[in-house]
């Protein structure tokens, strides 16, 4: 792949900026939720703490998904909202001014296209793209329709994390010259699961979307589908995306290494998981490294963490010493004898993410795309290493990433993992 396809108009629909409505100074913003599992039910709480927003519509190919959160509406003294099996139908809802995604990895990025070009505004669960590919699809197409997309990544709305990136700024640790994200995050096998008939209920068409078509399985659904390529990018993709976006964050936001080399493999378990549950990456920059794990079985601490946990966070290293950053707040050592000089705990409860929405609802009435702390762009950038990680992985060697063409130079096997084969008619 040497240039990025213009092909990206889904067939048969018309979606205009007429779609939307125009909001007095003190409406609230009506907001269409869609992808109701686990994920998008947490973002359904998350709205109803915020005043300024509106829960319109719901949005899922689950029947029962959408009935669980409309009862959970009618229980907040919500009016019902008006419910969708087919996202094409909500993006032509004239009462819907932005949309909150929380669908599978494989219809993040044609979920936000289209919702750009029908003229709302975009919150998009991490990762922001399956593939490197839809990551710049997203930014030209928000950039084109000036929709404010904000991707998932609530870290960047978290104030210990804030505070922790703010000291490396300052250079407290030195000269930074090594980030790495860990996501020791335990994973149990997922066993195997025979094709069986789809449940009653569950469109299945519209759940692959983008995707291949398979026959149903209860793995294929629901979480399960994080282990599939078909629909997920494994743990790195999934938990990972958190701390490789830290990781380029707390580097200044540093953007496209030079080459990427990731082995691992899935190890231990006879299971229908496709991605692996031990990785390891390394990104090159020159003066500068980031390094990436990924361990789901059983594992010791790293990081100055407590032997029996499985740490998820940052470990970041200066010619002054190092940083260890998680969801608890954040731990300094320096010097020759590594001494604690500093420790700050996290405040109680959340991990950012109203935080995150709220500032995403604020960009909507600013039209500032600038003012969201995790905008289309850095989710892109962040993503793409996710991706080429991924790429080096599966084609079984060191990538190298060519900046002006966006491929990997005369590497086919690479290439041809920036972008997929799209099923008619959910065409990125």
């Amino acid at each position: 792949m040497t240039t990025l396809s213009r092909r990206h108009f889904f067939q048969g629909a018309t979606m205009a900026l007429s779609a939307t409505r125009v909001m007095g100074a003190n409406d609230k913003i009506n907001l269409g939720i869609i992808g109701l599992g686990g994920r998008g039910s947490s973002h359904v709480g998350s709205y109803l703490t915020l005043p300024e927003a509106q829960i319109t519509a719901l949005c899922d190919v689950n029947q029962a998904a959408r009935e669980r959160n409309q009862v959970r509406l009618q229980k907040s003294s919500v009016a019902k909202a008006s419910e969708y099996t087919d996202m094409r139908k909500l993006f032509e809802d004239k009462n819907v001014d932005a949309v909150s995604i929380a669908t599978p990895n494989h219809w993040h990025a044609l979920a936000t296209i289209w919702a750009c070009q029908a003229g709302k505004d975009v919150y998009c669960e991490k990762p922001a793209s399956h593939n490197i590919y839809e990551a710049f699809r997203m930014v030209e197409e928000a950039r084109k329709h000036k929709r404010m997309v904000q991707i998932g990544s609530q870290s960047r709305s978290t104030p210990n994390k804030i505070r922790a990136m703010e000291l490396l700024k300052a250079g407290e640790i030195g000269q930074l010259y090594l980030a790495k994200g860990l996501c020791f995050k335990r994973r149990k096998s997922i066993g195997k699961t025979p094709p069986e008939p789809v449940p009653a209920g569950i469109d299945w068409d519209l759940f692959l979307g983008p995707a291949p078509m398979r026959e149903f399985t209860r793995n294929r659904f629901a979480y399960n589908w994080h282990w599939f390529w078909d629909t997920g990018n494994g743990d790195i993709g999934n938990q990972g995306i958190h701390e490789m976006d830290i990781c380029r964050w707390g580097l200044g936001d540093i953007g496209m290494p030079k080459t990427i080399v990731s082995t691992g493999g899935k190890f231990v378990y006879d299971d229908d998981q496709e991605t692996p549950n031990t990785q390891m990456a390394n990104f090159a920059y020159g003066p500068k490294e980031v390094m990436f794990e990924v361990r789901g079985l059983l594992t010791g601490p790293e990081g100055g963490q407590p032997v029996g946990t499985y740490p998820v966070g940052n470990l970041f290293y200066g010619s002054d010493g190092w940083m260890w950053v998680d969801g608890a707040g954040f731990q300094i050592y320096k010097g020759e004898k590594s001494e604690k000089t500093m420790d700050i705990q996290a405040a109680r409860g959340g991990d950012g993410t109203a935080a995150h929405m709220k500032n995403f609802l604020a960009a909507c009435r600013s039209r500032d795309y600038k003012s969201l702390t995790a905008e289309v762009e850095i989710g892109a950038t962040s993503v793409m290493l996710v991706h080429m990680a991924n790429i080096s992985y599966r084609v079984g060697h060191q990538v190298t990433w060519d900046p002006a063409k966006k491929n990997f130079g005369n590497d086919a096997a690479a290439n041809k993992l920036i972008s997929r084969e799209y099923r008619k008619p959910y065409v990125v």
